[in-house]
Protein backbone atom coordinates (compact mmCIF):
# COMPACT_ATOMS: atom_id res chain seq x y z
CA UNK A 1 0.00 0.00 0.00
CA UNK A 2 1.39 3.46 -1.08
CA UNK A 3 0.32 6.89 0.82
CA UNK A 4 -0.31 9.87 -1.38
CA UNK A 5 -0.63 13.49 -1.15
CA UNK A 6 -2.41 15.63 -4.05
CA UNK A 7 -4.40 18.19 -4.85
CA UNK A 8 -7.77 17.63 -7.12
CA UNK A 9 -7.28 19.73 -9.81
CA UNK A 10 -9.63 18.29 -12.40
CA UNK A 11 -13.31 15.98 -12.19
CA UNK A 12 -13.34 13.53 -15.01
CA UNK A 13 -16.13 11.07 -13.90
CA UNK A 14 -17.73 11.21 -10.80
CA UNK A 15 -20.64 8.64 -9.89
CA UNK A 16 -23.59 10.41 -7.49
CA UNK A 17 -24.31 7.26 -6.39
CA UNK A 18 -21.53 5.38 -4.79
CA UNK A 19 -18.86 7.93 -5.41
CA UNK A 20 -16.54 6.44 -7.84
CA UNK A 21 -14.73 8.81 -9.58
CA UNK A 22 -11.78 9.58 -12.25
CA UNK A 23 -9.81 12.32 -11.41
CA UNK A 24 -6.90 14.49 -12.47
CA UNK A 25 -4.70 15.54 -9.67
CA UNK A 26 -1.34 17.37 -8.54
CA UNK A 27 1.44 15.40 -6.73
CA UNK A 28 4.78 17.03 -5.62
CA UNK A 29 7.98 15.62 -7.64
CA UNK A 30 5.25 14.57 -11.06
CA UNK A 31 5.66 17.34 -13.55
CA UNK A 32 2.07 15.66 -14.92
CA UNK A 33 -1.18 15.31 -13.27
CA UNK A 34 -1.71 11.73 -12.24
CA UNK A 35 -4.66 10.06 -12.52
CA UNK A 36 -6.77 8.46 -9.63
CA UNK A 37 -9.41 6.80 -9.44
CA UNK A 38 -11.39 5.07 -6.60
CA UNK A 39 -14.42 5.83 -4.53
CA UNK A 40 -14.00 9.09 -3.39
CA UNK A 41 -17.54 10.59 -2.31
CA UNK A 42 -18.41 14.58 -2.99
CA UNK A 43 -14.46 15.32 -3.34
CA UNK A 44 -14.28 18.83 -5.17
CA UNK A 45 -11.44 20.37 -6.94
CA UNK A 46 -9.22 21.85 -4.69
CA UNK A 47 -9.46 19.27 -2.14
CA UNK A 48 -6.23 18.30 -0.82
CA UNK A 49 -6.21 14.20 0.04
CA UNK A 50 -3.77 12.07 1.68
CA UNK A 51 -4.76 9.04 -0.39
CA UNK A 52 -3.71 5.23 0.51
CA UNK A 53 -3.88 2.72 -2.23
CA UNK A 54 -1.51 1.08 -5.36
CA UNK A 55 -0.10 2.12 -9.00
CA UNK A 56 -1.88 0.02 -11.69
CA UNK A 57 -1.35 0.97 -15.45
CA UNK A 58 -4.53 0.57 -16.99
CA UNK A 59 -4.09 -1.33 -20.72
CA UNK A 60 -6.37 1.93 -22.56
CA UNK A 61 -5.83 4.57 -20.03
CA UNK A 62 -2.74 4.43 -18.78
CA UNK A 63 -1.19 4.92 -15.35
CA UNK A 64 -3.27 5.08 -12.57
CA UNK A 65 -3.66 5.65 -8.85
CA UNK A 66 -6.42 3.40 -7.16
CA UNK A 67 -7.63 4.42 -3.62
CA UNK A 68 -8.46 2.38 -1.32
CA UNK A 69 -8.84 5.00 1.26
CA UNK A 70 -8.68 8.28 2.11
CA UNK A 71 -8.74 11.26 4.14
CA UNK A 72 -9.21 15.29 3.46
CA UNK A 73 -6.92 17.71 4.89
CA UNK A 74 -7.86 21.65 4.68
CA UNK A 75 -5.75 23.79 1.74
CA UNK A 76 -2.87 25.34 3.67
CA UNK A 77 -2.75 27.94 1.11
CA UNK A 78 -4.13 31.21 0.08
CA UNK A 79 -4.32 29.47 -3.40
CA UNK A 80 -5.30 26.12 -2.31
CA UNK A 81 -8.21 27.62 0.09
CA UNK A 82 -9.69 29.80 -2.67
CA UNK A 83 -9.85 27.02 -5.27
CA UNK A 84 -11.69 24.57 -2.86
CA UNK A 85 -13.82 27.23 -1.88
CA UNK A 86 -14.50 28.29 -5.56
CA UNK A 87 -14.98 24.71 -6.55
CA UNK A 88 -19.16 24.59 -6.11
CA UNK A 89 -18.82 22.18 -3.62
CA UNK A 90 -20.35 24.64 -0.92
CA UNK A 91 -23.31 25.94 -2.46
CA UNK A 92 -23.20 30.08 -1.91
CA UNK A 93 -19.69 30.07 -2.56
CA UNK A 94 -18.65 30.07 -6.21
CA UNK A 95 -15.59 31.81 -7.81
CA UNK A 96 -16.07 35.92 -7.29
CA UNK A 97 -17.33 35.17 -3.11
CA UNK A 98 -14.47 32.67 -3.00
CA UNK A 99 -11.97 35.33 -3.75
CA UNK A 100 -13.96 38.07 -1.90
CA UNK A 101 -13.93 35.62 1.36
CA UNK A 102 -10.18 35.01 0.96
CA UNK A 103 -9.36 38.47 0.46
CA UNK A 104 -10.91 39.29 3.90
CA UNK A 105 -9.83 36.56 5.98
CA UNK A 106 -6.82 34.92 4.16
CA UNK A 107 -5.36 31.53 5.66
CA UNK A 108 -8.29 31.68 8.70
CA UNK A 109 -10.62 31.32 6.15
CA UNK A 110 -11.18 27.94 6.74
CA UNK A 111 -11.19 28.46 10.54
CA UNK A 112 -14.10 31.43 10.28
CA UNK A 113 -15.98 29.01 8.22
CA UNK A 114 -15.79 26.28 10.47
CA UNK A 115 -16.27 28.55 14.26
CA UNK A 116 -17.43 32.22 13.63
CA UNK A 117 -19.40 31.89 10.55
CA UNK A 118 -21.08 34.76 11.35
CA UNK A 119 -18.05 37.11 10.24
CA UNK A 120 -18.91 36.31 6.84
CA UNK A 121 -20.96 39.35 6.90
CA UNK A 122 -18.10 40.97 6.68
CA UNK A 123 -17.55 40.40 3.31
CA UNK A 124 -18.90 42.77 0.86
CA UNK A 125 -22.12 41.98 -0.49
CA UNK A 126 -22.69 38.95 1.36
CA UNK A 127 -25.72 38.90 3.13
CA UNK A 128 -27.28 36.63 5.97
CA UNK A 129 -29.56 34.56 3.52
CA UNK A 130 -26.06 33.64 1.76
CA UNK A 131 -24.80 33.08 4.68
CA UNK A 132 -26.92 30.55 6.29
CA UNK A 133 -26.83 28.97 2.86
CA UNK A 134 -22.66 28.67 3.26
CA UNK A 135 -23.66 27.59 6.42
CA UNK A 136 -25.74 24.45 6.00
CA UNK A 137 -24.03 23.43 3.31
CA UNK A 138 -21.06 23.54 5.10
CA UNK A 139 -22.49 21.57 7.60
CA UNK A 140 -23.19 18.70 5.49
CA UNK A 141 -20.17 18.48 4.05
CA UNK A 142 -18.48 17.79 7.26
CA UNK A 143 -21.48 15.24 8.38
CA UNK A 144 -19.90 13.14 5.18
CA UNK A 145 -16.55 12.95 5.61
CA UNK A 146 -17.38 12.39 10.07
CA UNK A 147 -19.41 9.59 8.35
CA UNK A 148 -16.63 8.14 6.23
CA UNK A 149 -13.86 8.02 8.96
CA UNK A 150 -16.34 6.73 11.38
CA UNK A 151 -17.00 3.60 8.61
CA UNK A 152 -13.35 3.27 7.50
CA UNK A 153 -12.95 2.93 11.33
CA UNK A 154 -14.86 -0.10 10.77
CA UNK A 155 -13.56 -1.73 7.83
CA UNK A 156 -16.31 -0.44 5.16
CA UNK A 157 -15.44 0.71 2.30
CA UNK A 158 -15.42 4.00 0.67
CA UNK A 159 -17.99 2.55 -1.79
CA UNK A 160 -20.60 1.18 1.08
CA UNK A 161 -19.87 3.75 3.21
CA UNK A 162 -20.41 6.39 0.65
CA UNK A 163 -24.61 4.33 -0.26
CA UNK A 164 -25.04 4.19 3.45
CA UNK A 165 -24.39 7.96 3.54
CA UNK A 166 -27.18 8.57 0.40
CA UNK A 167 -29.42 5.88 2.67
CA UNK A 168 -28.92 7.63 5.94
CA UNK A 169 -27.25 11.26 5.87
CA UNK A 170 -26.19 13.37 8.84
CA UNK A 171 -28.34 10.41 10.80
CA UNK A 172 -25.62 7.25 9.31
CA UNK A 173 -23.22 7.01 11.91
CA UNK A 174 -26.45 6.69 14.63
CA UNK A 175 -28.08 4.22 12.26
CA UNK A 176 -24.92 2.14 12.07
CA UNK A 177 -23.86 2.07 16.00
CA UNK A 178 -28.03 1.07 16.54
CA UNK A 179 -28.30 -1.98 14.44
CA UNK A 180 -25.32 -2.52 11.63
CA UNK A 181 -28.00 -5.38 10.41
CA UNK A 182 -29.79 -2.77 9.25
CA UNK A 183 -27.46 -2.43 6.63
CA UNK A 184 -28.49 -5.45 5.07
CA UNK A 185 -31.78 -4.54 4.92
CA UNK A 186 -31.63 -0.99 3.55
CA UNK A 187 -28.76 -0.98 0.94
CA UNK A 188 -28.17 -2.98 -2.09
CA UNK A 189 -24.52 -4.88 -2.55
CA UNK A 190 -24.92 -4.97 1.50
CA UNK A 191 -25.34 -8.51 2.72
CA UNK A 192 -25.34 -10.48 5.77
CA UNK A 193 -21.83 -11.02 5.96
CA UNK A 194 -20.33 -7.27 5.12
CA UNK A 195 -22.96 -6.17 7.97
CA UNK A 196 -21.78 -8.96 10.26
CA UNK A 197 -18.10 -8.05 9.96
CA UNK A 198 -18.83 -4.36 11.27
CA UNK A 199 -20.96 -5.44 13.59
CA UNK A 200 -18.06 -8.20 14.82
CA UNK A 201 -16.02 -4.97 14.88
CA UNK A 202 -18.51 -3.35 16.94
CA UNK A 203 -18.73 -5.79 19.31
CA UNK A 204 -21.94 -7.59 18.88
CA UNK A 205 -21.84 -11.06 20.35
CA UNK A 206 -22.89 -14.27 18.65
CA UNK A 207 -26.45 -14.60 19.94
CA UNK A 208 -27.69 -11.05 19.76
CA UNK A 209 -31.13 -10.96 18.44
CA UNK A 210 -31.11 -8.42 16.00
CA UNK A 211 -27.81 -10.71 14.24
CA UNK A 212 -30.05 -13.74 14.67
CA UNK A 213 -32.33 -12.18 12.61
CA UNK A 214 -30.39 -11.02 9.94
CA UNK A 215 -28.53 -14.11 9.69
CA UNK A 216 -31.96 -16.38 9.48
CA UNK A 217 -33.06 -13.86 6.57
CA UNK A 218 -29.49 -14.42 5.25
CA UNK A 219 -29.87 -18.63 4.99
CA UNK A 220 -33.48 -17.93 3.24
CA UNK A 221 -32.25 -15.77 0.99
CA UNK A 222 -29.22 -18.61 0.68
CA UNK A 223 -32.05 -21.68 0.45
CA UNK A 224 -33.64 -19.80 -2.65
CA UNK A 225 -30.94 -18.89 -4.61
CA UNK A 226 -30.24 -23.09 -4.70
CA UNK A 227 -34.58 -22.75 -6.10
CA UNK A 228 -36.60 -23.29 -2.42
CA UNK A 229 -39.30 -20.37 -1.89
CA UNK A 230 -39.77 -21.99 1.82
CA UNK A 231 -38.02 -24.14 4.57
CA UNK A 232 -39.90 -26.27 7.24
CA UNK A 233 -38.98 -24.55 10.53
CA UNK A 234 -36.39 -27.14 11.65
CA UNK A 235 -34.39 -26.60 8.51
CA UNK A 236 -34.16 -23.34 8.96
CA UNK A 237 -33.21 -23.35 12.34
CA UNK A 238 -30.81 -25.57 11.71
CA UNK A 239 -29.01 -23.99 8.60
CA UNK A 240 -29.13 -20.67 10.90
CA UNK A 241 -26.91 -21.81 14.11
CA UNK A 242 -24.20 -23.23 11.72
CA UNK A 243 -24.38 -20.04 9.86
CA UNK A 244 -24.08 -18.00 13.15
CA UNK A 245 -22.22 -20.27 15.21
CA UNK A 246 -25.07 -19.40 17.73
CA UNK A 247 -26.72 -21.06 20.32
CA UNK A 248 -30.16 -22.53 19.11
CA UNK A 249 -32.27 -20.75 21.80
CA UNK A 250 -31.62 -16.95 20.71
CA UNK A 251 -32.13 -18.58 17.23
CA UNK A 252 -35.77 -19.58 17.88
CA UNK A 253 -36.93 -17.08 19.86
CA UNK A 254 -35.77 -14.58 16.72
CA UNK A 255 -37.68 -16.63 14.54
CA UNK A 256 -40.61 -16.72 16.70
CA UNK A 257 -40.49 -12.89 16.83
CA UNK A 258 -40.31 -12.36 13.05
CA UNK A 259 -43.35 -14.00 12.24
CA UNK A 260 -45.19 -11.96 14.87
CA UNK A 261 -43.69 -8.79 13.24
CA UNK A 262 -43.97 -10.74 9.71
CA UNK A 263 -40.61 -10.38 8.61
CA UNK A 264 -40.84 -13.58 7.38
CA UNK A 265 -44.44 -15.88 6.57
CA UNK A 266 -45.70 -18.62 8.40
CA UNK A 267 -48.26 -20.78 6.78
CA UNK A 268 -49.05 -24.97 6.31
CA UNK A 269 -45.94 -25.59 8.88
CA UNK A 270 -43.31 -23.72 6.24
CA UNK A 271 -41.69 -20.56 6.66
CA UNK A 272 -41.42 -17.68 3.49
CA UNK A 273 -39.63 -14.73 2.63
CA UNK A 274 -42.66 -12.62 2.20
CA UNK A 275 -42.01 -11.84 -1.48
CA UNK A 276 -41.96 -15.14 -2.24
CA UNK A 277 -44.62 -16.16 -0.33
CA UNK A 278 -46.89 -13.59 -2.33
CA UNK A 279 -45.42 -14.48 -5.33
CA UNK A 280 -46.60 -18.14 -4.68
CA UNK A 281 -50.00 -17.17 -3.90
CA UNK A 282 -50.33 -15.00 -6.93
CA UNK A 283 -49.12 -17.74 -9.24
CA UNK A 284 -51.60 -20.10 -7.99
CA UNK A 285 -54.51 -17.28 -7.51
CA UNK A 286 -53.66 -16.53 -11.51
CA UNK A 287 -53.85 -20.09 -12.45
CA UNK A 288 -57.11 -20.58 -10.91
CA UNK A 289 -58.56 -17.72 -12.68
CA UNK A 290 -57.07 -18.63 -16.18
CA UNK A 291 -58.94 -22.08 -15.33
CA UNK A 292 -62.24 -20.82 -14.38
CA UNK A 293 -62.52 -18.04 -16.66
CA UNK A 294 -65.46 -18.89 -19.35
CA UNK A 295 -64.56 -16.44 -22.28
CA UNK A 296 -60.82 -18.72 -22.76
CA UNK A 297 -61.21 -21.20 -25.03
CA UNK A 298 -61.01 -24.80 -23.98
CA UNK A 299 -59.62 -27.24 -26.45
CA UNK A 300 -61.40 -30.49 -24.77
CA UNK A 301 -60.64 -32.59 -27.53
CA UNK A 302 -59.94 -36.44 -26.65
CA UNK A 303 -56.55 -37.75 -26.81
CA UNK A 304 -55.07 -40.38 -29.61
CA UNK A 305 -54.27 -43.72 -29.00
CA UNK A 306 -50.40 -43.88 -27.76
CA UNK A 307 -49.87 -45.32 -31.40
CA UNK A 308 -50.80 -42.41 -33.12
CA UNK A 309 -48.59 -40.33 -31.20
CA UNK A 310 -45.69 -42.51 -31.77
CA UNK A 311 -46.12 -42.02 -35.04
CA UNK A 312 -46.45 -38.13 -35.07
CA UNK A 313 -43.41 -38.19 -33.29
CA UNK A 314 -40.44 -40.08 -34.41
CA UNK A 315 -41.15 -43.13 -32.55
CA UNK A 316 -41.22 -41.91 -29.34
CA UNK A 317 -43.51 -44.19 -26.64
CA UNK A 318 -44.92 -42.47 -23.69
CA UNK A 319 -45.76 -43.64 -20.62
CA UNK A 320 -49.05 -43.93 -18.89
CA UNK A 321 -48.08 -40.01 -16.94
CA UNK A 322 -46.67 -38.76 -20.17
CA UNK A 323 -50.10 -39.63 -21.87
CA UNK A 324 -52.34 -38.18 -19.46
CA UNK A 325 -50.13 -35.27 -19.48
CA UNK A 326 -50.86 -34.59 -23.06
CA UNK A 327 -54.55 -35.49 -22.57
CA UNK A 328 -54.48 -33.32 -19.39
CA UNK A 329 -52.89 -30.20 -21.91
CA UNK A 330 -55.72 -30.57 -24.89
CA UNK A 331 -58.62 -30.68 -21.57
CA UNK A 332 -57.25 -27.64 -20.30
CA UNK A 333 -57.09 -23.86 -20.93
CA UNK A 334 -53.68 -24.00 -18.72
CA UNK A 335 -51.55 -26.54 -17.26
CA UNK A 336 -48.58 -26.45 -15.51
CA UNK A 337 -46.39 -29.75 -16.60
CA UNK A 338 -43.16 -29.85 -13.54
CA UNK A 339 -40.37 -32.52 -12.70
CA UNK A 340 -36.58 -32.68 -12.38
CA UNK A 341 -34.27 -33.34 -14.77
CA UNK A 342 -34.23 -36.40 -16.70
CA UNK A 343 -38.04 -37.04 -15.98
CA UNK A 344 -38.95 -36.44 -19.70
CA UNK A 345 -40.77 -33.29 -19.74
CA UNK A 346 -39.02 -32.17 -23.16
CA UNK A 347 -40.28 -35.41 -25.05
CA UNK A 348 -43.79 -34.69 -23.08
CA UNK A 349 -43.78 -31.44 -24.39
CA UNK A 350 -43.01 -32.68 -28.12
CA UNK A 351 -46.37 -34.88 -27.47
CA UNK A 352 -48.48 -31.76 -26.33
CA UNK A 353 -47.42 -30.17 -29.66
CA UNK A 354 -47.71 -32.81 -32.01
CA UNK A 355 -51.21 -33.43 -30.64
CA UNK A 356 -51.99 -29.72 -31.17
CA UNK A 357 -50.39 -30.11 -35.04
CA UNK A 358 -52.75 -32.99 -35.47
CA UNK A 359 -55.87 -31.49 -34.93
CA UNK A 360 -54.41 -28.43 -37.20
CA UNK A 361 -54.37 -26.27 -34.59
CA UNK A 362 -52.21 -22.48 -34.43
CA UNK A 363 -48.77 -23.28 -31.94
CA UNK A 364 -46.81 -19.97 -30.21
CA UNK A 365 -43.49 -21.27 -28.43
CA UNK A 366 -42.61 -18.75 -25.70
CA UNK A 367 -39.79 -18.79 -22.87
CA UNK A 368 -39.17 -16.25 -19.95
CA UNK A 369 -35.37 -15.74 -21.20
CA UNK A 370 -33.57 -15.64 -24.87
CA UNK A 371 -31.72 -18.95 -23.66
CA UNK A 372 -34.92 -20.97 -22.60
CA UNK A 373 -36.03 -20.00 -26.12
CA UNK A 374 -33.04 -21.55 -27.86
CA UNK A 375 -33.64 -24.88 -26.15
CA UNK A 376 -37.19 -24.63 -26.63
CA UNK A 377 -36.48 -24.16 -30.65
CA UNK A 378 -33.66 -27.00 -29.97
CA UNK A 379 -36.09 -29.74 -28.87
CA UNK A 380 -39.23 -29.16 -30.70
CA UNK A 381 -37.90 -27.16 -34.33
CA UNK A 382 -40.15 -24.96 -33.87
CA UNK A 383 -39.73 -21.05 -33.81
CA UNK A 384 -39.76 -19.86 -29.93
CA UNK A 385 -39.72 -16.33 -28.64
CA UNK A 386 -39.14 -15.08 -25.42
CA UNK A 387 -42.18 -14.00 -23.90
CA UNK A 388 -41.29 -9.73 -24.04
CA UNK A 389 -41.04 -9.66 -27.60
Amino acid sequence: MVKLRCVVEHITYQNQENGWSVMRVKVKGYDNLVTLTGSLLDVPVGSVLLVDGDWRVDPRYGQQFVAQSWTEVMPATIYGIEKYLGSGLIKGIGPVYAKAIVSRFGLETINVIENDIERLLEVPRLGRKRMEKIRESWEKQKDIKEVMVFLQGYGVSTAFAAKIYRKYEKESIAKVKENPYQLADDIWGIGFKTADGIASKMGYEKNDPRRCRSGILYTLNELAEEGHVYAEPEQLVDAAVKLLEAEESPVRQALASMIETNDVVLDNEVIYLPPFYHAENGSAKRLQSLLSDTSLFNAGIAAEPEAEYGAKTDGIVYDDVQQAAIQKALDSKVMVLTGGPGTGKTTTTQGIIAAFKARHMSILLAAPTGRAAKRMNEATGMEAKTIHR
